[in-house]
């Protein structure tokens, strides 16, 4: 055979893990054995508890009842708490069903190909049982193929047939041998992007199948990662497993503070999620004995409402907002409280109160952990609480630490406070893992005649006022973005930062954009004061005057009511605006000279302009304001620069990758990517000389050749569009823009055919591609877009009418938009029926919502009469799911006569139809 087959991968897999002591089940293969074995190994590890009388079968039902078939998300819960059963003789019985303190102590086996039967039948590949549940679900594809068919199989799975106990599963696993993933469950959409891979302590990947298994399904390692490293999010109700470099660091700290008295640090790249490390390893130690208290501190200027939302997803209302001590004296004062979260600024004010609960902790064993800890850490509040608290360890979390080449304003490095890095986590590391987006930078010359730019002598040395703020430069730099912000943020679907030199620059570059932006929506935000930076520079309006005219523009544009005096209500509605909003709700372009240029996360900003001097910690931080990953329509952050900070940029990325290799980090050019787009479109070519021709693609291999090669082609092109010199045609890059849709349009029909294969019909090779459908997504052509061509059709010239119906057919042909490709069958038939008959002085938009309507009776009808249902019944059950978002399946049920088997087909039919129906329809 030229490669393994599955099922010798599987047989591999489950000899190796018999072999590290799981046991094996072959019995195992049913949902009603799996619930025999369950059964049995419950009773055998609570024999303690159960005593001399075994469970009945009528206390094991009601058992079932109470943990069987619960969201994931209460699954979760139940496994980790004691399941309380009133016996039948009135007595309450506590059951384990794990142990998430001695994880070590737990039954483990395995088995493999059990058979559910749900919506389909499927069977599952290796499944690991803890205490007879089934926590870990391992799913494998022989060696090459793409890995997203297993991913894509999972979620298959999760659709249709994971229920019953299959609730309990706490992670995924997939692998086609030569690469391996894991993954959290959850009762909600699952990304790709939440795949891990494994790794050694030093960040080493692991990817080979039996050496993930040596490593991470290790018994003890396994059910370790289940107990300690899952994080149950109250706030958005779902699982969230850790990443290896956030388990090395949490293990790295807890030897640290346990077996030591010394402090350390934790050097993690910024946007890796270090809020969830920092927390756990709080939550960690202050369950150990010994310890007093633990300190969790932060920089009250980072606690907008996104941090506030983050730290209460690992422990609901742990942060006090209020200014005063009273709350954290309090907290101080309860022993049975281990762990406080504060600012550090509280935990200042309340050593100075001299209060006799702060004194009380001067010399016992106390535990401090400091997010971003260079925020705060090199001041005089720093050197207050370590003064007061004699026996306390002190432990860092930095994405940017200190070195001899960029100290802090005293001269001290982050060794001189914490001593040394117990783990770390770079930047390249995290694109390499795919955790955050690397950078595409781009350099601008914005100076005319001759100058060198490359002398870093003669630009440190030029005279603000004389050349950076020259109003023809400034206004040359806003023209500049104004030409290229669609491009660089995709159709506005992201947002972008402009971060400059002073206040003063950021107010002249606000009036230019106000000057000449059209739709695209600009605001800046900065402090204000006797004293800020910049401030120095301003002649004719005082920094909270122009604040003031800034925001009452942003009010008359978002309708909100924000004034100076409210300054932390605008800096929250700007945060929230820049990531998230819908298009005219979102604000596109953010003006600042320091703010959000640290701490702030945003998944939708993709593009910062930079026209100040930045270096290493500040250059990098404000770089990674970018780079979030997010869907494919993101593939990094764009950085443009408008003054050549090249030799910064290398010395930053040098500095915190350490390595002189900058192409971990940096995009490639313009250039390079061209060739690979001109390589990957020969190869296209190659298979199908013509769209046309990609209809002679008879065999499933031919058309998943091709769908693998336009798909790559696409992701080229969605990486050069960002570029300036980008241009859609022959000689640029060897295709025309027409030519790309018409070979998109042979995509989504391949894309169409197998979302709409009839169930029932064999699986096919092209069933669990990744078709990226988003990569080559454009919004702009959308319903709404169309709809608007239509009513502004030309009734009265034959001609102008012909060639707007072509247009609207033009496009109708190459959409990618999923709710127009859904209704473009019902515009055509209009365009081709209805439009012809109509009088020139119709009405068209009214013609249209009145077809519309009459087509919509007739699916209904139609569909009614083949579900031997009213029409009245169905108009029913969507007038409910368009008013709620949701549909009762009990109501449905109720309607609906026949067999079980019967009624849940029928059942499937009717929502399907319902959320078809309302797309269809109600899309604009």
């Amino acid at each position: 055979m030229a490669y393994q087959s599955e099922s010798a991968l599987e047989n591999k897999l489950i000899e190796q893990l018999v072999s590290k002591g799981y046991q094996w089940v072959p019995e195992v293969r049913s949902e009603a054995t799996m619930i025999a074995n369950f059964r049995t190994i419950l009773e055998t590890r609570n024999s303690a508890n159960i005593g001399d009388e075994p469970l009945t079968d009528k206390e094991f039902d009601r058992l079932m009842t109470q943990i069987n078939g619960k969201s994931i998300f209460d699954s979760a819960k139940i496994l980790r708490d004691k399941a309380l059963l009133k016996r039948d003789n009135g007595k309450n019985l506590y059951l384990e069903l794990f142990n998430t303190k001695e994880w070590c102590k737990n039954t483990f086996q395995v088995t493999n190909q059990i058979s559910m039967e749900g919506k389909y039948a499927n069977r599952y590949d290796v499944t690991i049982l803890i205490n007879g549940l089934p926590l870990v679900q391992v799913e494998l594809k022989r060696s090459g193929v793409d890995m997203t068919e297993a991913f894509n199989q999972i979620m298959r799975y999760r659709k249709h047939t994971y229920t019953g106990l299959f609730r309990y599963i706490q992670v995924f696993v997939i692998s086609n041998s030569q690469e391996t993933r894991y993954f959290s469950n959850s009762d909600g959409e699952i990304l790709k992007s939440q795949m891990f891979y494994w790794s050694d302590v030093d960040n080493n990947r692991i990817n080979l199948l039996n050496e993930f298994a040596d490593s991470f399904m290790e018994k003890c390692h396994l059910a370790k990662m289940l107990a300690r490293y899952m994080v149950l999010n109250e706030t958005d109700k779902i699982l969230m497993v850790m990443r290896p470099y956030q388990v090395y660091a949490v293990e790295a700290l807890v030897r640290q503070a346990l077996e030591t008295r010394n402090n350390g640090y934790i050097w993690h790249t910024t946007g890796s999620g270090k809020t969830l490390t920092s927390f756990k390893a709080s939550q960690i130690i202050a369950q150990e004995e010994g310890i007093e208290k633990v300190f969790f501190l932060v920089d009250r200027r980072d606690l907008d409402s996104q941090t506030l939302a983050e730290f209460n997803k690992f422990e609901a209302d742990s942060v006090d907002m209020t200014d005063n001590t009273y709350t954290l004296l309090k907290q101080m004062g309860d022993k049975t409280k281990p762990l406080i979260l504060t600012t550090i600024q509280k935990m200042a004010n309340a050593v100075k109160s001299g209060r006799k609960v702060i004194d009380s902790y001067r010399e016992d064993r106390v535990v401090f952990i400091i997010d971003e800890c260079h925020r705060t850490q090199f001041g005089e509040m720093h050197k207050l609480i370590r003064k007061h608290f004699k026996n306390a360890q002190y432990f860092g979390f930095t994405g940017t630490p200190r070195f001899p080449e960029n100290p802090s304003q005293d001269g001290r490095v982050t060794a001189d406070i914490f001593q040394r890095c117990l783990h770390s986590y770079l930047i390249k590391d995290a694109i390499r893992d795919e955790n955050v987006l690397g950078f595409s930078v781009e350099y601008i010359s914005t100076f005319r005649g001759q100058f060198d730019e490359e002398d870093q002598e003669r630009v440190a040395g030029i005279n603000t006022n004389e050349v950076w703020m020259a109003d023809e430069r400034l206004e040359d730099i806003t023209q500049h973005i104004l030409k290229n912000h669609r491009k660089k943020t995709k159709d506005q679907q992201y947002t972008a930062i402009f971060t400059v030199q002073s206040i003063k620059m950021a107010i002249k570059y606000y009036d230019l954009f106000k000057q000449y932006a059209e739709g695209i929506n600009v605001s800046s935000i900065f402090t204000y004061g006797a004293n800020e930076p910049g401030n120095e520079d301003i002649t004719t309006e005082h920094s909270r005057d122009s604040l003031e005219r800034i925001m009452k523009d942003y009010n008359e544009t978002f309708n909100t009511n924000f004034a100076t005096d409210n300054f932390s209500g605008y800096f929250a509605d700007v945060s929230k605006r820049i990531k998230k909003g819908v298009s005219g709700e979102k604000l596109d372009i953010l003006i600042v000279v320091d703010m959000f240029l640290t701490g702030f996360d945003s998944k939708p900003l993709n593009t910062l302009y930079v026209d100040r001097n930045l270096k290493y910690h500040t250059l990098l931080q404000a770089y990674s304001r970018t780079n979030r990953i997010e869907k494919e329509t993101k593939p990094y952050g764009n950085i443009v620069c408008y003054r050549n900070l090249k030799y910064q940029t290398d010395e930053a990325i040098k500095l915190y990758s350490q390595t002189n290799d900058t192409d971990t980090v940096l995009m490639a050019s313009y250039d390079e990517y061209l060739a690979e787009f001109r390589t990957a479109l020969a190869s296209l070519l190659q298979l199908s000389p013509t769209p046309e021709s990609v209809d002679q693609l008879e065999s499933e291999e031919e058309q998943y050749q091709f769908v693998v090669l336009f798909r790559e082609l696409s992701k080229l092109l969605l990486k050069m569009r960002t570029f300036d010199e980008f241009e859609f045609s022959e000689d640029a890059i060897g295709m025309v823009e027409q030519n790309y849709q018409d070979f998109k349009s042979k995509y989504f029909a391949i894309y169409e055919k197998v979302k709409k294969k009839k169930k029932g019909e064999e699986v096919s090779i092209l069933d669990s591609i990744d078709f990226a459908i988003e990569v080559i997504q454009t919004d702009t052509i959308n319903v709404s877009y169309i709809l608007n061509l239509i009513r502004n059709i030309n009734l009265t010239d034959d001609a102008e009418r012909e060639k707007d119906v072509a247009t609207i057919h033009r496009l109708l042909n190459q959409a990618d938009n999923e709710d127009l490709r859904l209704k473009a069958d019902l515009i055509r038939k209009f365009l081709d029926t209805v439009l012809p008959a109509l009088e020139k002085d119709c009405n068209v938009d009214e013609a249209y919502n009145a077809f519309e309507e009459e087509e919509r009776e007739g699916e209904i009808y139609d569909f009614a009469k083949n579900v031997e249902l009213e029409p009245l019944v169905v108009n029913e059950f969507l007038a409910e799911y368009e008013y709620s978002g949701s549909l009762n399946r009990e109501r449905v049920s109720d309607q609906i006569n026949g067999s079980f088997i019967k009624k849940r087909r029928k059942i499937d039919r009717i929502f399907d139809f319902v959320l078809e129906n309302t797309r269809k329809f109600m899309s604009v």
